[in-house]
């Protein structure tokens, strides 16, 4: 019987600022997507792969689709812990993201995010990534 490897988490803790927050003092949703991008921004660098430096390459990874779960707002000065997993099926990956209040814990967002790779403009399986990323698929 063959076993399998829990995926390997990236995590990065971040902190509300408060222009992030509408008229309620809470985080406006559309920061929400912010966050998750700036993980996957983080997470990459982590791996020694710059966008700039791909752009260069011709070689773009660029999300097709978003689909986030608001649980618990966040509130201005809070800090969280943003995580991601992410896996490959064909020419797509996708990142499963979460966003926690570390004061307790609390499940603030949940994010499935799709990717697709571009190479020369055109669609591709994006070979380029699986070897960096081969300790997280």
């Amino acid at each position: 019987m063959r076993q399998t490897m829990a995926k390997k988490v990236f995590e990065i803790e971040m902190k509300v600022r408060d222009y992030e927050c509408d008229t309620q003092g809470i985080v406006n949703n559309a920061n929400y997507l912010h966050y998750t991008e700036v993980t996957r921004h983080e997470f990459m660098e982590s791996l020694g792969i710059s966008f700039k430096e791909c752009h260069e390459k011709r070689i773009d990874p660029v999300v097709s689709r978003a689909d986030l779960r608001y649980k618990v707002p966040l509130t201005g000065g809070e800090l969280f812990i943003s995580s991601l997993t992410v896996e490959r099926k064909g020419a797509k990956m996708f990142f499963r993201q979460t966003l926690s209040r570390k004061s307790d814990g609390a499940l603030c967002c949940e994010a499935l995010i799709e990717a697709v790779i571009l190479v020369n403009g055109k669609l591709s399986r994006g070979d380029y990534f699986d070897e960096k990323m081969k300790e997280y698929i």
